[in-house]
């Protein structure tokens, strides 16, 4: 076949954008013929997830406070105030809500496995909220660290197939890093048949402050990210979609709050949430 006719069947077909491995000669992906090219989904078809199940569902809270002394993390004052509010506002949504405070990572690790085990088949939906100390891609047990992807990746599609399409709700509450965000002055401005999806699909990962940065905690009225989702859900969880809440939820963060500190460098700090959605469909309380 000449190497025309090979060009001509790539562009055909289905390809990454990988780099290519020569260290066992030509590399080529061939996923066969482009099936449809139809870019629109029926008018039958919902944008909204499906939630009229009998439940709609598990919201599990692992709510930190109190750390070993070898790791070197400060009582995180105020947290439970967050757990509180999470609780009552989640169960007024008909969420069944658990609390599990001062985890280790082992205890971490088998709270969200049982979890992801747990028979999810009546369940519209499911919600975790992890309330700790953290850095980029980790959250702290009270005994060290964990990746967040190790507790995440269990509700996968093909890890947790009852909750397959539906969606997988996570809220995190700690640091991502060490940065400091000092603000800037701005100008005032106003069902279908059986089919295959990714099993990294209907997940969304709402992080209370953007990569690298630190995460705002008051002492007395709990963090400023978990405040916020607090009264947006409680104003809006009935009225707006989930994406629409969690604009408003970095609206409020970004413009709401500023650190009053007396050590250098924190006072008169910012802060923005970072919403990361993998949701294929809009999620109506």
């Amino acid at each position: 076949m000449s190497s025309v006719e090979e060009k001509e069947m790539e562009e055909q077909g289905d390809c990454t954008d990988a780099k290519p491995d020569k260290s066992q000669g030509p590399q080529k992906v061939s996923a066969g013929p482009q099936s449809s090219q139809v870019d629109a989904k029926p008018n039958s078809y919902s944008y909204k997830y499906k939630m009229d199940y009998p439940n709609i569902g598990q919201c599990i809270i692992v709510n930190n406070k109190n750390f070993d002394r070898r790791t070197g993390m400060n009582v995180r004052n105020g947290t439970d105030v967050d757990a509180g509010n999470v609780m009552k506002v989640f169960g007024k949504l008909g969420y069944k809500v658990k609390v599990y405070n001062d985890q280790t990572v082992d205890q971490i690790k088998q709270v969200l496995f049982a979890a992801s085990r747990d028979d999810h088949s009546q369940s519209a939906s499911f919600v975790c909220v992890l309330l700790s100390h953290g850095d980029e891609g980790i959250l702290f047990g009270t005994d060290g660290s964990v990746e967040l992807k190790a507790l995440t990746s269990l509700f996968r599609g093909d890890r947790c197939t009852t909750l397959v399409g539906k969606p997988k709700l996570f809220f995190i509450q700690a640091c991502r890093g060490t940065d400091l965000d000092g603000g800037i002055e701005t100008d005032s401005v106003d069902d279908r048949a059986p089919e295959k999806i990714p099993v990294e699909a209907d997940f969304l990962y709402a992080y209370s402050t953007a990569p690298g940065y630190y995460s705002w905690r008051n002492t007395m009225t709990g963090s400023w990210f978990i405040q916020s989702l607090c009264e947006m859900i409680t104003r809006f969880g009935k009225e707006l979609e989930l994406m629409q809440i969690m604009t408003r939820v970095n609206h409020k963060v970004a413009l709401d709050f500023e650190s009053a500190s007396n050590l250098p460098g924190f006072d008169a700090r910012k802060q923005i949430p970072c919403i990361v959605s993998m949701l294929t469909k809009e999620v109506y309380f």
